[in-house]
């Protein structure tokens, strides 16, 4: 049978061929790039969590998530069953919402957010689920009169989308490389035997290093974003690079003996966007890139040295660290369908030497009637087994920080907000803000 990927489908439309139907039935995945298949096959999951000032019925529901596959089709992919680009049936909808009531609020989002391993459980129903609990005394002081919760398989939505369909707009992927910048025939051929050798190097130390299966915690803060931007400033530094610092900091803690590393942190990052070729994935807009940041005890070098580091790497063209990572996906894939048993759980939970997955999405902004009567600040995060995530998110005022970690890092958390304040008062004109900052990160 043929394998179809994401620029087949994009080309023809919403109605596929007899041969695409048919890869489809005989292979959910089918229409997958080798970058959905390997966050798929990873169980990655990804989250975003709203207060709102009205309630949901279950009807009002399913309407949001009708609304959501219309905007975002590729939510319509990959389960048994699916018959990509069309709507879902009401018994689909049914199965993957819920609405309940509670008595209050407190401690949302946080409650609510786990690695998600539910969605992959049921084999016939959609890779995602909306929840909505409403407070049963209707809005509280704040306003708050529910939550509501969408998780989904990373493999369907990314942060990009999320911050689209918080607009009202359409999340649909187009076909994403660009086939009018060719790749080298030779650097194509040196390419697959790199993702060949990667792939076997990859497997050796994912089972000779894999760490053993931890519980993954979820904590959330919430910040004012003027507050952050108007520091960022002052110390002259990129707003990413101030967020960078401050998390990597803090969870690395103080003292000579480091929870992470004494001597450089080893992190990897994202950013949507920059130069696409031919061999580029069709789906995915976000781009990975790479970054130590040497440790140091004062603050106001660390976060100069962070700065400095974000730089020069933004400087450089990734798309040859993103075209290798890519083929190496893809050798994945291939020795899956011949020998499954090559992946297991031991080899998903293996992160490298990577330290910390630092994530900075787009700004969310609510408008329209996707999220008509939701609120900030929005929480948007990541899931994926065995690996230490802080996913920025910035709203129209506020920027939350969401960590999905092990608990000796989320134990460290509350240390960011005591270290932002102390930055504040060394550099000056932060005592205001730091006073509502602090209501905030408490409430968040």
């Amino acid at each position: 049978m043929k394998s179809f990927t994401a620029r087949s489908f994009e080309t023809v439309g919403p109605e596929l061929s007899a041969d695409m139907r048919a890869a489809v039935a005989d292979d959910p995945l089918a229409l997958f790039t080798d970058f959905q298949w390997y966050l798929h096959q990873g169980r990655d999951t990804v989250f975003f969590t709203a207060f709102a000032g009205r309630t949901f019925s279950k009807e009002d529901t399913a309407t949001l998530v009708a609304d959501m596959v219309a905007r975002a089709p590729q939510l319509s992919h990959g389960f048994k069953g699916a018959t990509p680009g069309r709507p879902l049936t009401a018994e689909q909808i049914n199965a993957i919402t819920s609405v309940e009531t509670i008595d209050d609020l407190e401690g949302y989002p946080d409650k609510w957010i786990g690695n998600s391993r539910d969605l992959f459980d049921a084999e016939n129903l959609p890779l995602f689920r909306v929840m909505v609990a409403n407070r049963r005394e209707g809005a509280d002081a704040d306003g708050r009169a529910a939550v509501i919760q969408v998780r989904s398989a990373h493999c369907l939505l990314e942060g990009s989308d999320s911050a689209l369909l918080t607009r009202s707009q359409s999340a649909g992927h187009g076909v994403l490389s660009d086939p009018n910048a060719k790749v080298a025939i030779g650097d194509k051929a040196g390419g697959m035997v790199r993702a060949g050798i990667a792939a076997f190097i990859h497997m050796f130390f994912a089972y000779a290093l894999s760490p053993k299966d931890k519980p993954i915690h979820a904590k959330t803060l919430a910040f004012s974003r003027r507050r952050l931007r108007d520091l960022a400033g002052r110390l002259g530094v990129r707003q990413r690079s101030l967020y960078f610092a401050l998390v990597s900091m803090a969870l690395n803690g103080e003292g000579p003996e480091k929870a992470m590393s004494n001597k450089a942190i080893r992190a990897a990052y994202t950013m949507v966007g920059g130069k696409r070729n031919e061999a580029d994935d069709d789906f995915f807009r976000v781009r990975a890139l790479q970054a130590m940041f040497p440790v140091h005890d004062d603050f106001m070098y660390y976060v100069k040295e962070v700065d400095r580091v974000v730089g020069k790497i933004e400087e450089r063209d990734v798309s040859a660290f993103q075209m290798r990572i890519l083929a190496m996906f893809g050798m994945h894939r291939r020795l899956n369908k011949r020998f499954p048993w090559l992946h297991g759980e031991r080899f998903w939970r293996f992160s490298g030497a990577t330290h910390l997955v630092l994530t900075l999405v787009p700004p969310h902004r609510l408008h329209g009637p996707m999220t008509r009567g939701m609120m900030e600040p929005i929480y948007c995060g990541a899931y994926h087994p065995a690996t230490n995530i802080c996913t920025f998110c910035p709203g129209r005022e506020y920027v939350t920080f969401n960590f999905t970690m092990e608990q000796r890092h989320i134990d460290n958390v509350d240390k960011i907000s005591a270290l932002l304040e102390r930055i504040e008062a060394m550099v000056g004109e932060g005592g205001e803000a730091s006073a509502g900052s602090a209501e905030l990160a408490a409430a968040g």
